[in-house]
């Protein structure tokens, strides 16, 4: 009978960490499996994490999480970083989601490639003992970066994989990992940060308001994703409009133009696509046909004819001392 394949499961975001902490165990002879877990804020399908795995010669599998994810964000253990992110109780669940995984592919730990003081706040000793108590996996997580700096865990203690062969990485400089890089021949690799809209302030902002209104809930999943285009207006509590800035926006936002109350877009004219959200009055409806007007090719300087449910209407030449008015009053700056 031959000896089984070690292997092991590995949190892997596309990014140069994952990807080193992936190479270092793969040339133990470990076989590894990249797991991307997706949730409304951040992984999913991406060329980067693709052409990344491809390069380690590891296979990819996706993994959402998004209803997960969305509980613990209401209620974290652990509380939240600088802005939305509850990175601790994030990462504690992603290492349980892992966990129980192991079964599936027949695997014996999991691998991260998380760094010892990278991050100040979730990625100190404390908050990684937390994380790995809060997932329930006792000591099957290791950290192939750091790991001469933590304490040993049982694939070490049990020989599936070698201490001596794992690094002593601890610190914010990324100067180790880059050279660590290029003496694995990782190429290509992408910049840090960006992957997760929870911290960024501005989306932040926004989904906070969300959060206040009582609407951060796995059913109103759609106002996350409108959350990330364009520009933003709340007229009170649960009344919202989302509007595309560019053509990019109004390509995405199209996919969700029968959610909400109305959904505008020009008749013979270029502008923005608009949703609206919530019990809207009279007068929000027509504040948002003048904002397409004043945001449209246009100008707001001519009469013009929208379509407001595929229904077609004329908007008149608008005031724009007005319409400038209601819009530093409605509008959520990404500041």
């Amino acid at each position: 009978m031959e000896n089984k394949k070690i292997r092991a499961l590995a949190l892997f975001s596309g990014g140069l960490d994952s990807a080193l902490a992936i190479k270092v165990v793969a040339n133990q002879g470990i076989e590894v499996i990249a797991l991307n877990f997706v949730s409304h804020f951040f992984g999913g399908k991406n060329e980067k994490a693709e052409a990344m795995a491809k390069q380690l010669g590891v296979k990819l599998e996706y993994v959402n999480f998004s209803k997960e994810h969305m509980e613990i964000m209401k209620n974290p253990v652990y509380g939240r970083g600088k802005n939305m992110n509850p990175c601790i109780d994030c990462h504690a669940l992603m290492f349980k989601v892992a966990g129980d995984l192991l079964e599936k592919y027949d695997a014996d730990f999991i691998i991260s490639g998380e760094v010892l003081g990278q991050r100040p706040m979730s990625q100190n000793s404390q908050a990684l003992e937390k994380v790995k108590a809060l997932s329930n996996l006792s000591d099957l997580i290791v950290r192939p970066l750091s790991a001469k700096r933590l304490p040993i865990s049982k694939p070490e203690r049990d020989g599936l994989i070698k201490r001596e062969l794992l690094l002593d990485i601890e610190g914010r400089s990324r100067k180790p990992q880059m050279k660590l890089a290029e003496e694995l021949g990782v190429k290509d690799y992408p910049m840090p940060g960006g992957g997760c809209l929870l911290t960024d302030p501005g989306y932040s902002k926004r989904l906070r308001m969300i959060e206040e209104d009582g609407l951060l809930e796995e059913e109103n999943k759609e106002i996350f994703y409108l959350l990330k285009r364009g520009r933003f207006f709340r007229f009170g509590e649960k009344k919202y409009l989302f509007v595309g800035r560019a053509k990019e926006d109004n390509d995405i936002m199209v996919g969700y133009k029968g959610f909400g109350k109305f959904f505008i877009r020009g008749k013979g004219v270029g502008g923005p696509y608009i949703i609206g959200y919530g019990d809207l009055n009279d007068e929000e409806t027509e504040f948002a046909k003048n904002l397409f007007s004043r945001y449209c090719k246009l100008k707001g300087e001519e009469d013009i004819e929208i379509f407001l449910n595929e229904k077609p209407m004329a908007v008149k030449k608008i005031n724009k001392e007005e319409v400038e008015s209601l819009i530093k009053q409605y509008q959520v700056v990404m500041d």
